[in-house]
């Protein structure tokens, strides 16, 4: 009895090992306290994707809101990734020199808000934790040294550039000509021979950010010697979409851009969105956004992280009835590009409209209402914001490289763009 017991915990154990190794790791929240997860270039551009370059001296600034003023201890610790966001084979003491723990002891509470949080902010790498290879990385963030249930999650990227990476938006696509859609042409161009680029070389390409329409280990149309070229391949093709909507809440006073109304229920402000316009059937109109980005800001203060209140954001798209062949969401930054119960939204069938509400930190957002068709995993405008192939998309590029006898993949190349600038 005593071994078969013993045997169990193992198997069990083993299980856990390999079903922690097959789970593809995103940025995400799993405390429902957590609020304005955050990861952007310290002392840097702020919408500037979390990409660093090996070996500089560089670092991400992560910050996140836990809604009270409770003391928590927080720590944080990095695991290295695949090409596919899995976990790699990598033990720590590969790719970490220093801690590979490390506690969050920089916070700040909230300073006359209606929503009290306290703000915890660190930064990867730093002097306790370096780390030393190229690739995908994910940062687990936990309280009381509870590894195994993380309270949020981030993931980011270390390149060390060593292709030339040549891309470009057309609507000239292998689907139609100056339609609805987009399709990327890219050459990628080596130091070196790639001895089987085919199965060593993986590339990836995000649109704005989103991982329900990626392309992931497209392979090239074209080999020479020090190049691959990508061209007409219509595993490049995506939708165009239309440029995001945008409201600000930085004010209580004053009503920003996208807002209608912001009210005060004696607990939180509440703050409702214009009628948004329908983009169904108009003609493409050039739009400024941040490709689904979103920037915290209060008016008339120097201290955002902790002066900026928290508001209900009320979301609504009017629709004669509902869609019975799918499901509506809201999708940007803030919310990670998920589409799962948090950003889903609900039909009212009284005022025939899609509502959502989410409770948001003050400042500035875009955001899309996508259409996603049931038995599919990529969302859809063309049902909702309608799709052309002059919309300014971000795009980028990642370019990972395993060759025979690696254990890991490096990123060797990382680009980025916004399509028809």
């Amino acid at each position: 009895m005593k071994y078969t017991r013993i045997y169990h915990i193992l198997l069990f154990c083993a299980i856990g090992c390999l079903l922690l190794h097959a789970q593809s790791y995103r940025t995400d929240i799993f405390n429902p306290n957590i609020k304005t997860l955050r990861v952007i270039e310290a002392d840097g551009d702020p919408l500037v994707r979390p990409v660093l370059n090996l070996n500089d001296d560089e670092s991400l600034e992560i910050s996140f809101d836990e809604l009270s003023h409770d003391v928590h201890y927080y720590s944080y610790t990095v695991y290295h990734c695949n090409a596919d966001w899995t976990l790699s084979d990598l033990t720590s003491s590969e790719y970490i020199q220093g801690f590979t723990t490390v506690d969050i002891d920089d916070y700040e509470l909230s300073v006359n808000t209606t929503q009290t949080y306290t703000h915890y902010t660190f930064q990867v790498p730093n002097d306790d934790m370096r780390l030393t290879l190229s690739g995908n990385y994910v940062v687990c963030i936990y309280e009381d040294g509870d590894k195994y249930n993380p309270i949020a999650q981030v993931c980011f990227s270390i390149v060390e550039q060593r292709c030339g990476i040549d891309a470009a938006a057309t609507g000239n696509t292998d689907i139609e000509l100056n339609g609805r859609y987009q399709q990327l042409n890219i050459e990628l161009n080596f130091n070196e021979r790639i001895t089987d680029s085919r199965n060593e070389i993986k590339l990836l390409v995000k649109q704005n950010n989103r991982t329900d329409n990626q392309a992931f280990d497209v392979k090239p149309n074209f080999i020479e010697n020090t190049s691959l070229k990508y061209l007409n391949n219509k595993n490049l093709i995506f939708e165009g979409g239309y440029e995001y909507r945008r409201f600000d809440i930085s004010s209580v006073y004053l009503l920003g851009e996208g807002v209608d109304d912001i009210k005060y229920d004696n607990t939180y402000y509440q703050a409702f969105l214009d009628v948004p316009v329908n983009n169904l059937g108009r003609a493409y109109s050039t739009e400024f956004d941040v490709n689904g980005q979103f920037a915290i800001n209060v008016e008339n203060s120097d201290y955002d992280d902790t002066e900026a209140d928290y508001m209900w954001v009320h979301f609504f798209l009017p629709m004669e009835k509902p869609f019975f062949d799918g499901l509506m969401y809201v999708g940007g930054d803030f919310n990670f590009n998920l589409m799962d119960e948090r950003s889903r939204m609900n039909y009212d069938f009284e005022n025939k409209c899609y509502t959502y509400s989410a409770f948001l930190k003050q400042g500035g957002y875009n955001y899309q209402y996508w259409f996603l068709k049931k038995g599919t995993q990529k969302a859809t405008l063309m049902r909702t914001e309608n799709s052309y192939w002059q919309t300014g998309n971000e795009y980028a590029i990642y370019v990972y490289y395993r060759p025979f006898g690696q254990r890991y993949d490096a990123l060797i190349g990382f680009s980025s763009f916004v399509s028809n600038q």
